[in-house]
């Protein structure tokens, strides 16, 4: 019998977050794993804010095996009182009701990263339980929802989402559960995702949970961000504290030894915007506000080439940059280019100008502002928009630089004189790929094509629906060629293992004769010069054995594509192409032909043979185990791993080839002592066993 406890009320207080649920894609960006991460960045990004604002220096983050994750610290808690105009606890206000909040400048935070007051309650929204718990007024008070409908769980052995459900149909009880010591505050909140919302694949990213979790330890000095992980056999804490700040976050950020720097600017100033503003009565009225911005800029130049730049707003990472970062670079491409032309006869630059490129190589930066209320694009707040902020950081950074570079102390003369060297043997580069790029397309122009014999290149022209396979050996490329669609297919075969260009020069890398083949039939350039619009194959795919050795090509190559062709890789035209383990003949009865199956894991595999064991099925025995995509016929391997309509492809983002890149130095690079403390922390190994 269906249920009749739904009451009016109900609707009241889903009314807006049933708009999460229908959209959430727009509030957390996506329904997968980024998304899942983004609602606990949400929840701790809160108690962030509580921390900077003076109140409570401890965080918890506490990852159960049940798929849930609970976010404490010792801020001053949730407001447990009943809000006026509501009629409703400020927990239940939060949880439940968007744009409901501290944080619209009613002066409990002078500044934060959490501004448009949804993030708990899209959690809230997005999620099939969530418990709060807050320590306030010597009590612990409580209360749980079920999908974004306040009400009480039953549970019987611990809390679960799947527990009996009592949703509250006349009015919500915030309960007390217990007592704490006088002057103990803080928020507990723990929840667990809608799987109707998440897919099954959608995990919380260890790695990138430490990632954020150091990241906010060194934007936040006095803070410690402690992460519980109870998922394995053995439960892991690991804590997060940082004393030294920006400086000591620039030093993890360095891929590279400092050659200048690290350089520390600081400073602050004042805009007007007109904005909305809270009356008493609770209305908003636009009135002029004067802002004070406050700006904190680290900066180094290293040996190497590589740029690393990391913006931030309220602790708030901003990765797509905004006004904050124009403003960084504005003041630093000025600044320094006014300072080069003035020297311009010592460094002999001539007519030729200083680019934004020139400067950046081999640059490492954070940026970090604090402003009240900024105005983000979207949700997920990826990119600045206030306008006022760009003028405040370019004058910081202007007037520091400026001092800096004309400064009379022995070591910033020194610095400044390595700086602009650095900067004009960048620029004289620059002008000379270019000047031999030009002489090239010139010459390809005039004469035959200079694409390397053993390409087989498609018959079509357009770079839009063609597709590079690079493949593994030549035996490989005889099953290809017949399993291709020659239309739009290529082939490059390569021998064996490509070149490791993580430690390898820019030069050894042009000379060795793969990765210069590779780079000429794509046609972009490499480098800094790349040219990804130049591309002469709209996808790239990998196409190597599915064993150790195949794995290890395709890490070879993913590090050339991410030093020499990553915009490839961001423009997300890089792809892995996955070929299947094994083959089952099944044995179908009567005349009816025997069916085929491919399974691409060991335990895809057991799963297949389990389901045809249950219905009854037989399979020819010995099974076959590819050992290479040479052993394929061409009507398997189109089947399996070439045909558009039957493949799987995995594509390559940024993220998977730098982590792959970071593997390779690992393992292959010239450090040993982390290699060899890698070997022995392995399963199975110990010291020992590897003397002998």
């Amino acid at each position: 019998m269906p249920s009749t406890d739904y009451s009016a009320r109900h609707l009241t207080v889903l009314e807006g977050l049933e708009a999460v649920r229908k959209r959430p894609g727009m509030y957390i960006g996506s329904t997968d794993s980024r998304g899942l991460m983004h609602c606990l960045w949400e929840l701790i990004d809160n108690s962030v804010d509580e921390s900077v604002a003076g109140h409570g220096d401890d965080i918890t983050v506490t990852v159960y095996p049940d798929g849930s994750v609970e976010v404490a610290d010792s801020g001053r808690g949730v407001p447990i009182d009943i809000e006026p105009r509501t009629g409703l606890t400020g927990v239940e206000l939060v949880f439940t009701k968007l744009h409901a909040g501290g944080k619209f400048g009613a002066g409990s935070y002078a500044t934060s990263g959490g501004l448009h007051g949804v993030g708990a309650s899209v959690v809230n929204a997005l999620s099939e339980r969530v418990d709060v718990e807050v320590d306030r007024e010597n009590k612990t008070w409580a209360m749980s929802f079920h999908r974004g409908e306040p009400g009480l769980f039953h549970d019987t052995e611990g809390p679960s989402p799947t527990s009996q459900f009592e949703p509250f149909v006349k009015r919500s009880e915030l309960r007390v559960i217990g007592t704490v010591k006088k002057g103990v505050t803080g928020t507990r909140v723990r929840f667990w995702p809608d799987p109707q919302i998440f897919g099954k694949k959608s995990i919380f990213a260890a790695a990138e949970l430490t990632q954020r979790a150091r990241q906010t330890a060194f934007l936040v000095p006095k803070l410690s961000i402690h992460v519980d992980d109870l998922t394995g056999d053995q439960p892991q804490r690991t804590t997060f504290s940082a004393s030294g700040g920006l400086t000591e976050f620039l030093e993890y950020l360095a891929p590279d030894r400092p050659v200048v720097g690290p350089w520390h600017f600081s400073g602050e100033g004042e805009f007007q915007e007109t904005v909305p503003v809270l009356d008493a009565t609770g209305k908003l009225e636009s009135q002029d506000v004067v802002r004070n911005t406050h700006v904190d800029v680290v900066v180094q130049w290293g040996t190497g080439y590589d740029t690393v730049a990391r913006s931030f707003v309220n602790i708030i990472q901003t990765p797509k940059g905004g006004t904050h970062q124009q403003g960084f670079e504005q003041g630093l491409v000025k600044t320094l280019r006014a300072e080069i032309e003035k020297n311009g006869r010592k460094l002999k630059v001539g007519k030729d100008k200083v680019e934004k490129d020139d400067i950046f190589a081999g640059m490492t930066a954070i940026v970090a502002v604090r402003v009240p209320e900024p105005q983000f694009e979207g949700q997920t707040k990826e990119v600045l928009g206030t306008p006022g902020v760009k003028a405040i950081v370019q004058s910081v950074i202007s007037a520091g630089l400026a001092a800096k570079l004309s400064s009379i102390k022995r070591e910033d003369k020194a610095a400044s004189a390595l700086l602009q060297e650095k900067i004009v043997a960048e620029m004289k580069t620059r002008l000379s790929a270019r000047a031999l790029k030009e002489t090239q397309r010139r010459k390809t122009a005039l004469e035959s094509s200079t694409l390397p014999t053993k390409l087989v290149d498609c018959r079509s022209k357009e770079t839009e629906g063609s597709e590079l396979f690079i493949v593994e050996g030549d035996s490989a490329l005889g099953t290809a060629k017949l399993a291709r669609d020659s239309e739009h297919q290529a082939l490059l075969p390569i021998r064996g293992k490509i070149l490791n260009t993580q430690k390898a020069s820019l030069q050894d890398m042009l000379d060795n004769a793969e990765c210069a083949a590779i780079i000429q039939v794509i046609g972009a350039g490499s480098g800094r010069t790349f040219d990804v619009s130049a591309a002469r194959y709209g996808k790239v795919i990998i196409m190597s054995d599915a064993d150790v050795d195949g794995a290890h090509i395709r890490t070879l190559l993913l590090t050339l594509f991410f030093r020499y062709m990553r915009p490839l890789v961001e423009a997300g035209r890089v792809y892995a192409a996955v070929p299947p383990l094994h083959r089952v003949v099944v044995n179908n009865r009567g005349k009816a032909p025997q069916e085929l199956v491919y399974t691409y894991s060991e335990d895809e595999l057991v799963t297949v043979l389990a389901e045809l064991k249950k219905a009854g099925k037989t399979y020819q025995e010995p099974l076959q185990r590819y050992k290479g995509l040479g052993e394929m016929d061409a009507d398997q391997l189109a089947e399996t791993t070439m045909s558009r309509n039957k493949r799987t492809l995995r594509r390559v983002r940024v993220s998977d080839a730098e982590a792959a890149s970071q593997v390779f130095e690992l393992l292959m690079g010239s450090e040993v002592a982390p290699r060899r403390d890698f070997i022995v922390s392995g399963p199975g190994l110990s010291r020992e066993r590897i003397d002998a």
